[in-house]
């Protein structure tokens, strides 16, 4: 396994310099079925003005989310603009989503960044906040209506990657294999296409979804769901899906002395999916770089404000990890430094 400007979570990458982003963007925006093209994208060198960006979270209960805050500090840093940050605490909590977005408007917001808690269930909140500021989705999908520019990759994409990884390993004609899929929280605005994406990966292979178990990410529902999964299917093979039940995974399948003999895959990227990577414990994950998602967000969001956008919709290209594979993704894109913490206010210095 070859290492790329790193020793093992500890991030000695020069900073972001701000030159240029390599981006897949849909010929439609909006669109992550059609066709896209991978474009070299030149981010703003700073900002006219310290605009003031509310920042709406779904929630921060696993380093993903973190990672999307590291980039959004960083990037408004470097251009010169504040936000202040809310989270609703998890997939669920629509209506918490909804007020803390007009609330943190209503404090005279030049734009709001929304990673959504919904798919559609917002729409009649976006739309009116839409009529003053520009609304910018950022990593999970929504609804179009009312949306100014979305920045993220598609979630069918991430779904399928983790799929393939598997249908690959067990090809039609060879022997089935059992594997319990653990999407995420049902309805919540990606989880409908990550899930439409694996299951399309492994439809025609010798993989079997022996139980499909919903749930939010917090890693307490998870261990849950994952414990009811082994208890339901004595024979898995492979447990597969959000980061949190693949995190779960690794020590649950320790304590029942399975770890040899059941696969994991995680569907996208934080810290502990990271580590179990590095140490054997998890098979694969794609990353989708959420720190430089968290500063797309941030750029596009200023480039809304001062009507100079150049995309509508853009995101990182989606790049598989496996363990033991050569050469490894760029970390500083993808998880923050193990020493931050979560940044709920930030305010520039620039004049």
């Amino acid at each position: 396994m070859r290492w790329l400007c790193l020793s093992f979570l500890v991030f000695a990458c020069p900073a972001f310099a701000g030159t240029q982003w390599q981006l897949q963007v849909p010929q439609t925006p909006f669109d992550h079925d059609g066709p896209s093209e991978v474009v070299a994208y030149t981010p703003l060198d700073k900002a006219a003005a310290n605009w003031s960006i509310c920042v709406a979270y779904p929630h921060l209960k696993d380093s993903y989310w973190l990672s999307v805050n590291h980039g959004m500090v960083e990037e408004a840093a470097r251009l010169g603009v504040s936000f202040r940050l809310v989270e609703a605490g998890g997939y669920p909590n629509v209506d918490r989503q909804r007020q803390q977005m007009l609330d943190c408007v209503s404090e005279g917001a030049d734009a709001l960044v929304l990673g959504t808690v919904a798919f559609d269930e917002l729409t009649d909140t976006v739309r009116q906040i839409a009529r003053s500021i520009p609304v910018i989705a950022a990593v999970n999908d929504i609804a179009d209506d009312g949306i100014t520019a979305k920045v993220g990759v598609s979630w069918t994409e991430m779904g399928a990657v983790a799929g393939r990884y598997i249908a690959q390993r067990h090809p039609k004609g060879s022997t089935p294999v059992k594997v319990a899929w653990f999407p995420g929280p049902e309805g919540a605005g990606w989880v409908r296409f990550v899930e439409r994406g694996f299951r399309e990966a492994v439809a025609d292979s010798a993989v079997e979804i022996a139980v499909t178990k919903y749930g939010d990410t917090g890693r307490e529902i998870q261990v849950l769901r994952v414990e009811e999964a082994l208890e339901e299917v004595s024979d898995l093979d492979y447990i597969v899906g959000a980061a949190p039940a693949a995190e779960a995974a690794v020590s649950l399948l320790r304590t029942r002395g399975l770890q040899d003999r059941v696969g994991i895959v995680s569907d996208y990227m934080t810290h502990a999916v990271y580590r179990g990577i590095y140490r054997g414990k998890i098979l694969a994950a794609p990353t989708d770089f959420p720190v430089l998602q968290g500063r797309m967000a941030i750029e596009f969001a200023v480039r809304a404000i001062e009507g100079s956008l150049v995309h509508r919709h853009a995101g990182p290209v989606i790049e598989a990890v496996e363990a033991g594979a050569s050469p490894w993704p760029q970390l500083t894109e993808t998880l923050a430094p193990a020493s931050f913490i979560p940044v709920f206010k930030f305010v520039s210095e620039a004049e």
